[in-house]
């Protein structure tokens, strides 16, 4: 995971998070713009995944834990795709409110998942 994929990653998540919780608080419906930015953050994540396989096939590894850095970004794409299953399902302004979570859930993973691969933890 470089650094940059992080950020990149970070901003996404964040940005379409707060895109679709300001439509739940407009009271909007499920629609094209908050799946659109559930789907952006999941690309985001096929794109890590592709690059942090690539770069353990060239020799790198997290400064961590590899096996649990894999374990968080393969749970962080399920979460987008749950949100969007449930906005299918449930048409109202709450499944907004949940894509918007959701995609706040993959930017708190991603800040875990920087951390397991950089080794950058904050002691308390």
């Amino acid at each position: 995971m470089t650094e940059f994929g992080y950020q990149l990653l970070l901003t996404v998540s964040v940005g379409s998070g707060l895109f679709s919780l300001g439509l739940a608080i407009l009271k909007r419906e499920p629609s094209w713009w908050s799946v659109g930015s559930a789907f952006l953050t999941e690309l985001m994540l096929l794109i890590q995944l592709g690059w942090s396989i690539v770069l353990v096939s060239a020799g790198a590894s997290a400064q961590g834990d590899t096996i649990e850095f894999f374990g968080y970004i393969i749970t962080a794409l399920l979460v987008p795709v749950g949100a969007v299953i449930w906005a299918v399902f449930e048409r109202t302004k709450w499944s907004t409110m949940v894509i918007g979570l959701a995609c706040l859930t993959v930017a708190v993973m991603a800040v875990r998942m920087w951390q397991i691969w950089s080794g950058n933890v904050l002691q308390f």
